[in-house]
């Protein structure tokens, strides 16, 4: 059974750092693509970045380029996102995801499986 966890978010103020965590089970995780996606209230879960199974290929969001890096740790099992310079618009619930296979890093209905999410507020 895959199982995420998710964790390291929190309140925060406008320029801010924070780093979450996502330990998974249940799987190879030194095979799998990871991704973290984040979804506001009243609107859909998206993209935020993605790191490939060798932590070789990376990507991100236009909007959060030069501020966030995701990176993985294989001989822990996690996957990391290092969130800087905050923003009130990067509030929301942040899960991360298992891709098995495929090249469709930015769409939410090619992952596999999710974690519980971890919630982010930045305050203005």
């Amino acid at each position: 059974q895959v199982q995420l966890v998710e964790s390291g978010g929190g309140l925060v103020q406008t320029g801010a750092s924070l780093t979450l965590s996502c330990v998974a089970s249940g799987l190879t995780f030194s095979s799998a693509d990871m991704g973290w996606f984040r979804q506001a209230p009243g609107k859909e879960r998206d993209f935020v970045a993605a790191i490939s199974w060798s932590g070789t290929f990376l990507y991100y969001v236009d909007s959060v380029k030069g501020r966030f890096t995701i990176s993985r740790d294989n001989g822990k099992n996690t996957v990391y996102l290092q969130m800087n310079k905050l923003k009130p618009d990067d509030t929301a619930v942040y899960y991360c995801a298992v891709k098995i296979g495929g090249n469709s890093w930015r769409e939410a209905g090619k992952y596999d499986y999710w974690g519980q999410g971890t919630q982010v507020t930045v305050s203005s």
